[in-house]
C-alpha cells in the first residue's frame, strides 16, 4: 500500500508543477481507526473509520498555500490543483517561503525505529471486547470494590501510513501502529462526593501493553484512594510530583520553545539560549530515534532528517523547536518543528525513595484546570494528590492551586525519578521541586 501512496504523492507534484508551481511538496496519507468504549458490563459503542487523503503545499509565484483534499480521484484531483495554483496566485507574497534546503534531508538514519506491529491484522472484535471486560472485572475485584458506581474502559488501535514527496527531490514512506486501553472508575465517597479516577496505556507493539486487568486494577486504586479528600492548607512547600502526570508542567515549558512563539513575541523563552533557566537536574534531550517511541520518527513534517539535540544541559537552554519558514524569519538554522521523544538525565531512585528523601510535602497526581501564560511564564494550576508526612504518603487532598513563574519554578527542581512514563511521548519522571507555593482554595 505504501508504494501506492508514494505513486499518488507524486503524480500530485507533478500535478501542481504542470499547472504553474514553481515548487510543492505533496503528502498522501492512509489511516484506520478502531475504538471500543464499555461501561458497567454492557458494550457501549464500537466505532471504526478509515481516512485517506492528501495534503499540498504550493509555492507560487513567491506566494504560499497548503491544501487538503480526501477525493484522489484523477480527474478531481487534476482540477482542485489546478484550482489551488489560481487560488495561491492571488495571496500576498511570502519571501521566506518555499522548501527546505535539500541538504536537510540528508542524513537520515538507517535504523529499523519498529513502529509498526505485524500483527496487527490479527487484531479482531473479540480481542478489543475481551480487554475492556478483563479491565472491568479486575476494578470490580480490588479490596473497597463495593464503594464504585460506575467503571468504564476504553480499548483502541491505529494502524496509518504516509507518503511524503517534495519537488525538490525528498521521498519517503513511513508506517506506524498504536494500541491502547484505558479505564475510569467513579466510587462513592461517605460524604456524598463521587470521586474518579483513571489508568491508561498506549503503545506501538500490542505485546508492549500491560494486561487490561492491570490497567482496571489501577483505575480502581486510584479512585478509591480519593476517598476522603480533604482541603489542602497553603503552604510553601516541597512537592513530589507523579511521573504520569509531570508532562502537564513540561508541556507548558516546552510550548514557548516553538520558533513560531519566538517570531510573535509570545515566548518567555526569548533571548534566553545558553542562559540557566531550570537547576542542572532539568537535562532533557530530545530524541526521533527512540525504538517503538510513541514520538518516533526517521523523518520530521518538512521532510527534515529526524536528529538527537540537546533541549536542556544541566539547567542551560540549548536548542529551540525551528521549523524552516520561521527560522528563515529569525536566521536561525532549523532542528524541528515539534517535539519528537524526550530522553532525561535520570535519577537514582524511584518515587518511594524520592518521598523518603523529600520528608515532608505534597505528592501530586493530577493538575485540574488552570493555565501556563507562555509569554510571561507565569502559571496557576488546580492540584490534587496525597500528603507526604515523614516520607509516607498519607491522606489525600484537593481543592489546592499551585502557582508560580517558570523561570522561577525549574530552578527549584531538587531531583529526578528513574521511572520514566513509558506512555507517553514526554517520558516524564517523577519530579521533586522545593519551595512551591500551594493555596488552599
Amino acid at each position: 500500500m505504501s508504494e501506492s501512496l508514494l505513486d499518488a504523492a507524486r503524480g500530485a507534484v507533478r500535478m501542481a508543477l504542470g499547472h504553474g508551481a514553481r515548487e510543492s511538496a505533496a503528502a498522501v496519507s492512509r489511516a484506520r481507526h478502531v475504538e471500543l468504549a464499555w461501561r458497567d458490563g454492557r458494550l457501549e459503542t464500537v466505532t471504526e473509520a478509515t481516512t485517506r487523503g492528501l495534503g499540498l503545499d504550493l509555492y507560487v509565484d513567491g506566494r504560499f498555500a497548503s491544501l487538503s483534499t480526501s477525493d484522489l480521484r484523477p480527474e478531481a484531483l487534476d482540477r482542485f490543483i489546478s484550482e489551488g495554483v489560481a487560488l495561491t496566485r492571488t495571496l500576498s507574497p511570502d519571501p521566506h517561503r518555499r522548501l527546505p534546503d535539500p541538504e536537510l534531508y540528508q542524513g537520515r538514519a538507517d535504523v529499523d525505529l519498529e513502529l509498526a506491529d505485524p500483527s496487527y491484522d490479527g487484531l479482531d472484535a473479540g480481542d478489543r471486547r475481551r480487554a475492556a471486560e478483563e479491565a472491568e472485572a479486575a476494578a470490580r475485584s480490588v479490596p473497597g470494590a463495593e464503594r464504585i458506581v460506575s467503571v468504564s474502559a476504553s480499548v483502541g488501535d491505529t494502524a496509518a501510513e504516509r507518503a511524503l514527496v517534495t519537488s525538490n527531490g525528498f521521498e519517503g514512506t513511513r508506517q506506524g501502529t498504536d494500541f491502547g486501553v484505558s479505564a475510569e472508575v467513579s466510587v462513592r465517597d461517605p460524604d456524598g462526593r463521587r470521586p474518579e479516577d483513571w489508568d491508561a496505556a498506549n503503545a506501538r507493539f500490542r505485546s508492549d501493553l500491560p494486561p487490561a486487568a492491570g490497567i482496571g486494577r489501577g483505575a480502581a486504586e486510584r479512585a478509591l484512594s480519593r476517598i476522603g479528600s480533604r482541603k489542602g492548607e497553603s503552604a510553601v512547600t516541597a512537592v513530589a510530583v507523579d511521573r504520569r502526570a509531570a508532562g502537564r508542567l513540561v508541556g507548558a515549558l516546552l510550548a514557548p520553545l516553538a520558533a513560531s512563539s519566538l517570531q510573535q513575541k509570545r515566548s518567555f523563552m526569548e533571548g534566553r539560549a545558553g542562559a540557566a533557566v531550570g537547576s542542572e537536574w532539568l537535562d532533557v534531550e530530545d530524541d526521533p530515534l527512540v525504538v517503538r517511541g510513541l514520538g518516533s520518527r526517521l523523518w520530521d513534517g518538512e521532510a527534515l532528517a529526524a536528529r538527537r539535540f540537546p533541549v536542556f544541559e544541566k539547567g542551560v537552554l540549548r536548542n529551540f523547536y525551528v521549523d524552516c519558514y520561521y527560522g528563515r524569519k529569525l536566521s536561525m538554522a532549523p532542528t524541528t518543528a515539534r517535539v519528537s521523544n524526550l530522553s532525561w538525565r535520570l535519577g537514582d531512585a524511584g518515587q518511594q525513595a524520592l518521598l523518603a528523601r523529600m520528608g515532608d510535602g505534597v505528592l501530586v497526581t493530577g493538575f485540574l484546570g488552570g493555565n501556563s501564560n507562555a509569554t510571561t511564564g507565569d502559571f496557576s494550576l488546580g492540584v490534587q494528590g496525597f500528603r507526604v508526612r515523614a516520607g509516607r504518603v498519607a491522606e489525600p487532598v484537593g481543592e489546592m492551586n499551585a502557582s508560580g513563574n517558570h523561570l522561577e519554578f525549574w530552578k527549584r527542581l531538587v531531583a529526578v525519578g528513574n521511572d520514566p512514563y513509558p506512555y507517553s511521548a514526554l517520558r516524564t519522571p517523577t519530579l521533586v521541586f522545593e519551595g512551591v507555593q500551594l493555596a488552599g482554595l
